[in-house]
């Protein structure tokens, strides 16, 4: 009778497997804990374009 032989795996390969899985995890929830979305960009420039509208119409001239 033959025993089952366990799969042999190259532990280098495994070891830089696993990082490169960790890293992509650590990206990942970086991206979702730190990204600013397209809309949200476009609504805080409109904010403050409109402050800079706002704030250049209340200006006197001084001549």
């Amino acid at each position: 009778m033959i025993a089952a032989m366990a799969e042999i795996i190259n532990l280098r390969q495994a070891r830089k497997s696993k990082q490169r899985k960790d890293a992509a995890d650590a990206a990942a929830t970086n991206r979702a804990k730190h990204s600013v979305t397209k809309a949200q960009r476009a609504l805080a420039a409109g904010e403050a374009a409109r402050t800079d509208r706002l704030l250049d119409g209340a200006k006197r001239e001084t001549d």
